[in-house]
């Protein structure tokens, strides 16, 4: 173990070299799908492995939506947080241990604010424990198709075993928003209001490029600045995916330029997002020295002066059309938002079930929705689950 830990340490070192050999904007991974085709309209290192860091979050989004549809919890059964979700590193709510959130609200601010906190309590209100709804994710993850991707946690913090890909999260988008139009009003909550405070939504096109809903933005040291995102325009509805841009204000520049180049050309198609070629890297490079090391102000000019040239037309990468739109989304001034309220506690009148983790103890008479025996635990389980889905 020592000995394969030393040399997928220096596989992640040669990797971040490589990228600032090549450029890091060149070598950033990205990806512009057709929603209802499946169709890739722009692709550049789609398949290759890189840590999702909090877009991982959409994975946990899909899967506790799977739990509702399946009839295993309800929008409004309330989770209680641990103490291991309270422990959990910012971004967070910070809620105590013992603190009730419903399933609704906890997706909410999963979506806006990205605590790492509610997203543990999410996994172990549906699974029982962090390390079986990360079984959950990646069976629900193989179902929909995902190839590069392996989950171990619910909110994407750096862990060495948890990774996915450009193409594995357009996958993922493209199944809440196929499988779940109900809940599209989830990725495109502007502002929340919690108590006193108003909370912003870390994605810098919401509210600039018209058309954008949603969907979630991640960043760790490791793995630069991601995002995936969803925009319509002219009944048409596209997917982008960028990871490991050096700043926020590239990330946008990036996905706004994409956006618009999928938009401009409906004729592009590179084929289908499940069939693009693998990747011949296997393991995702870690961008610490880049990202947040001394090389950053260089990777942040390398980033913007590639994505100039791009707009102008002087580079040409695959699946590439003319830009079409004004100003990009970053020089654009936000839209007022309208808060969206979220609370902590049960529902008035709430007396179901209180879902939590399976080692938790709940003061009686609480129904306790991961009991660790009987019929509903066996219904939480991530075997019944995927045959669940399979007779769906």
């Amino acid at each position: 173990m020592r000995v394969l830990g030393i040399v997928r340490r220096a596989a992640l070192a040669a990797s971040a070299s490589l990228l600032l050999g090549m450029g890091l904007a060149k070598a950033n991974p990205a990806i512009v799908v057709d929603v209802e085709s499946g169709r890739v309209l722009y692709q550049s290192e789609a398949t290759r492995p890189w840590f999702p860091a909090s877009t991982t979050k959409l994975m946990t989004v899909y899967v506790a939506l799977s739990a509702v549809r399946e009839g295993r919890i309800t929008l409004d059964t309330p989770l209680m947080v641990s103490p291991r979700a309270a422990a959990e590193a910012p971004s967070k709510m910070g809620f105590r241990p013992g603190t009730l959130v419903t399933l609704a609200n906890a997706l909410k601010m999963l979506m806006v604010k990205s605590p790492n906190d509610i997203a543990v309590t999410i996994a172990e209100g549906i699974g029982g424990s962090v390390e079986d709804f990360a079984e959950m994710m990646n069976t629900y993850g193989a179902r929909i198709g995902l190839h590069e991707s392996h989950f171990e946690t619910p909110n994407g913090l750096p862990n060495a075993n948890h990774y996915s890909s450009a193409r594995d999260m357009a996958i993922i988008a493209r199944a809440l928003l196929r499988e779940f139009p109900e809940e599209r009003g989830l990725f495109n909550i502007g502002l929340l209001a919690f108590g006193n405070q108003l909370i912003p939504n870390h994605n810098g096109m919401l509210g600039r490029y018209p058309g954008v809903d949603g969907m979630k933005t991640g960043y760790t040291c490791s793995a630069g600045y991601n995002v995936v995102l969803s925009a319509e325009r002219d009944d048409r509805r596209l997917i982008a995916v960028i990871f490991g841009a050096p700043s926020t204000l590239t990330r946008t520049q990036r996905a706004s330029n994409l956006i618009d180049r999928g938009f401009a050309d409906p004729s592009v198609d590179l084929g289908q997002v499940s069939s693009l070629a693998a990747a011949d890297e296997t393991v995702p490079p870690d961008l610490r020295s880049v990202i947040c090391g001394r090389g950053r102000s260089g990777a942040i000019a390398a980033a913007q002066a590639e994505d100039a040239a791009e707009s102008n037309g002087a580079v040409e990468p695959v699946g590439s059309s003319p830009v079409t739109a004004g100003p990009g989304a970053e020089s654009r001034p936000r839209v007022a938002f309208t808060p969206v309220r979220v609370f902590v506690g049960p529902v008035e009148g709430w007396t179901g079930p209180i879902a939590h983790a399976r080692n938790m103890a709940v003061p009686a008479p609480a129904n306790v929705a991961n009991a660790t025996a009987g019929s509903q635990a066996a219904a939480l389980q991530p075997a019944v689950a995927l045959a669940t889905l399979a007779g769906a």
